[in-house]
């Protein structure tokens, strides 16, 4: 670019001089003739200037700076100064032009340069802009097609052909994907449904059997013992069935009919609910009642694992808070020291005491709607409030 423009400069400033020396000599010429018919004739000045000269002097042609009472300010000419024999009497004919400066002509070539590159700029930006939106139009159509495609639905991923070589080789790898995704979901959906009806059977069935015996035939204190303890476990394993289902369910989004919950609602049912279970005591403060857009079943789910955990650990029966605000809700019930590893407390088949009736899923299970829902739980210790009390708070918090 800089080496274009010097050679333009230089080029032009010659084509000038050129041009400049041309119209010299043609003026020059048209001075003779008007001086052949007009002796006295005196010229412009100062473009052409007419003296009569007593001998023949040297053609000469260089560079002048001549006042310019038009311009009122000097300027610089070419000029052409040339002795002529006319009708006997030597004539000294001066005639000028004036030459536009390097520094104009070089202010021209830039500024037009400028011009130049801004236009090119312009057109490549327009047009690469269009072109670029044309060629990428197919893949962005793809794109939203692929956001708003989802497994729970039956619905195939019709992409459209870009006839870009690459973008037609990535959509139909998408198509084998998704193809193969669903295929997948469908049969982890299917293992769920079918392990919760085998493993519900001959729990039942073993259930049945148990309370046969023990109806059925004279047993002694230990065999009662025994026979009760076996219930237990039955239950436990049931309970844990039940629980591990609803995680995988979860996992595999079954759960969609999402609704406008009122959580004040639900929790005021599901401790109705703990009360007639368990001796449990609760106090419900409610500072806000927030609409929550959630699936009623999950709603419950999620009440009932925050309120069942705090009976679980809650300290010799003593009342269980249960604090709604606006954007959150906490569960609190008291204990003497915060849990060891809190950082742990919500994954799956963690327990930080020995209670028997804990499953280690409780809280994974809150942990997993929230995860669906965006809610962000948490859990805190909140020491005694006074130095008289050895008691504190285990406080887990869902935060909308």
């Amino acid at each position: 670019m800089v080496i274009s423009g010097v050679v333009l400069f230089f080029s032009i400033k010659i084509l000038l001089e050129s041009e400049i020396e041309e119209e010299l000599y043609s003026n020059k010429n048209r001075v003779e003739l008007i001086l052949e018919s007009d002796p006295e004739h005196q010229g412009i000045p100062p473009v052409i200037e007419v003296e009569k000269v007593n001998r023949d002097q040297q053609r000469v042609l260089n560079d002048t700076l001549i006042y310019d009472p038009l311009q009122d300010e000097i300027e610089l000419f070419r000029q052409l100064s040339q002795t002529k024999l006319i009708n006997g009497q030597h004539y000294k004919i001066t005639v000028r032009a004036m030459v536009i400066e390097s520094e104009n002509i070089l202010v021209a070539i830039v500024s037009t340069f400028l011009i130049i590159i801004l236009l090119a700029f312009l057109f490549l930006f327009y047009f690469n802009t269009n072109r670029n939106k044309k060629l990428w139009e197919p893949f962005f159509i793809n794109l939203n097609k692929i956001k708003s495609f989802s497994i729970k639905e039956r619905t195939d991923l019709n992409l459209i052909d870009s006839g870009i070589i690459e973008f037609d080789e990535l959509n139909k790898e998408l198509k084998a994907l998704t193809a193969k995704v669903y295929s997948d979901y469908q049969n982890l959906k299917q293992f769920t449904e079918d392990i919760s009806h085998e493993i519900q059977t001959p729990l039942a069935v073993m259930q049945a059997k148990i309370d046969t015996l023990v109806n059925a035939t004279p047993i002694n204190q230990e065999q009662y013992q025994q026979f009760t303890s076996l219930e237990n476990d039955i239950r436990k394993l049931k309970n844990l069935n039940k629980r591990l289902i609803l995680l995988a369910k979860i996992d595999n989004n079954q759960f969609v009919n999402d609704q406008i919950i009122s959580l004040k609602q639900i929790f005021e049912e599901a401790i109705e609910n703990m009360t007639e279970l368990s001796s449990a005591t609760f106090k419900l403060k409610s500072n806000a009642d927030p609409l929550l857009r959630i699936d009623p079943t999950l709603a419950v789910v999620l009440c009932n694992n925050l309120l069942s955990n705090a009976i679980k650990h809650n300290y010799k029966d003593n009342e269980i808070l249960v604090e709604i605000e606006v954007d959150n809700v906490q569960v609190l019930n008291q204990g003497k020291a915060p849990i060891n590893h809190p950082e742990h407390i919500f994954n799956r088949f963690y327990r930080e005491s020995r209670n028997k009736d804990s499953s280690g899923l409780g809280l994974s299970i809150v942990k997993k709607v929230c995860e669906q829902y965006g809610y962000l739980p948490s859990y805190m210790f909140k020491a005694p409030e006074t130095k008289a009390s050895i008691f504190g708070y285990h406080c887990f918090k869902i935060q909308f």
